[in-house]
Order: C-alpha cells, then structure tokens, then sequence
C-alpha cells in the first residue's frame, strides 16, 4: 500500500481515481487546488498526481515549492500539450507526463511503474548507503561536500560544489538554469540565473585542469546542464 496525493480541480476525475486507487489497497489524499495540494505534501506521500492548470496557484508553481522537501515521483496530468510545456515540467523536478484526455488504465499503469521504480530506487540507495559517487577518476564526498579527481581536492566554492552535487545526484536528469539558481541559492535570493552560466563555466575549466579529456557536466541547449554516465 502507498500513500497516493491527487491535485486537481476536476473533481469527478478526482472521485474516479479514488476509487480505483483504494481498491488497490492505497491511501489516497486529495486536494483541489495548488495551496490545499503544497500543504498536503508535507505528509511525505509516496507519489503525487498533479494538475497543472488549477486555481490559486499552477501545478508548476506547487511543483517548484515542493520539490526541494518532496523526493517521490510527480506525475504531471495536463490538457497542455505543446512540448514547451513537459519540458517545463519535466525540468522543474516532474518524473513523468501525461496529456488529458487520457485512458484511465494507462494512467494507473504509469502510477504502478513509477511507483515501482521509486521503490527500487530506495532499496538500492538503503543497500549501498552511499556517501561517495565515483565517475571514473572524479569522486564526490557527500559528507565532506569535497570533490576530487585523480585523488587530487578541486578547489569548489560553496555554490560550486552545491551545483556538481546537485546535478552528480541526478546522472542524466538535465535542470534549468532557474531550477539550479533556486537548489543552489534559495527561492528568495535576489539574483539572475545566468549566475548559473558563470559558475558552470567555472566548474569546467577546475575540471579541466585535472582532468581534460573527461565532460563531466553537458549542456542541452535551449533547457539547461545535465551529469553524464562516466
């Protein structure tokens, strides 16, 4: 049984995926807009489902407010089908897509796979306990915030580091610049994204200097950087 969080104000689609849910055994809570939805989520359920056009506040903006304290699976239901937008909500911490109308069985299909791989995730992050990444000669101490390559210390500023940890968390999940600005310097820091530019640039040329050959951090132009599988 998983707990199960609905955002969304159509309310008949809301008491159809309740009842489906509950007869498999889940606990579903539910929310009809993004403030009832941003204060339910400090429940910690297992998964969200997500509108993303609702009253008082957008499922982008709830998404943005509650990822950096929710690490389940989001799942994204919209009538918005244009690709700017699941990459905007793909990039804001969204892990799947889906677009209205849809079939109800492939929307519990995709609550089922999600929820599946989340669960394997947890099992195999609870086995390793990890408190070291290695990409090939680069390794990450997440409790020393340190990085080194070759065995030799990289000299990353505080936000330096915040960012190559950010992004070393999540191999091949690319992140907008925004999104990397609001994890690294905070929702109410005044300041401009391409603040993000300047500092990966930065981490490149210390990168570079120990280890050349190697592109730890790509860019995906038009949306934002992602870490490569070394």
């Amino acid at each position: 049984m998983s707990k199960i969080l609905i955002i969304d104000d159509e309310k008949e689609l809301v008491a159809l995926l309740v009842d489906e849910l509950e007869a498999r055994s889940h606990q579903v809570l539910t929310a009809y807009n993004g403030v009832d939805g941003v204060a339910l989520a400090k429940e910690q359920p297992e998964l969200i489902v997500l509108d993303i056009m609702m009253p008082e506040m957008d499922g982008f903006e709830v998404c943005r407010k509650i990822r950096d304290e929710v690490l389940c699976p989001i799942l994204f239901l919209s009538a918005k089908q244009a690709e700017s937008d699941k990459i905007r909500a793909l990039t804001l911490g969204g892990d799947d897509y889906i677009s209205k109308p849809f079939g109800l069985r492939e929307l519990l299909a995709r609550i089922d796979a999600n929820l599946r791989r989340e669960q394997r995730s947890q099992y195999i992050n609870a086995e390793k306990k990890r408190t070291k990444l290695y990409f090939n000669e680069l390794g990450i101490d997440l409790l020393e915030h340190s990085v080194k390559i070759g065995g030799e210390a990289v000299p990353l500023s505080k936000r330096e580091y915040d960012i190559v940890e950010l992004l070393a968390l999540h191999v091949g999940q690319v992140f907008s610049r925004e999104h990397i600005y609001e994890r690294a310097w905070g929702y109410d820091s005044e300041g401009d994204s391409y603040t993000v530019v300047e500092h990966i640039r930065k981490i490149r040329k210390k990168f570079a200097l120990a280890s050349p050959d190697a592109e730890y951090i790509s860019t995906v132009w038009g949306i934002g950087y992602k870490w490569n599988r070394i």
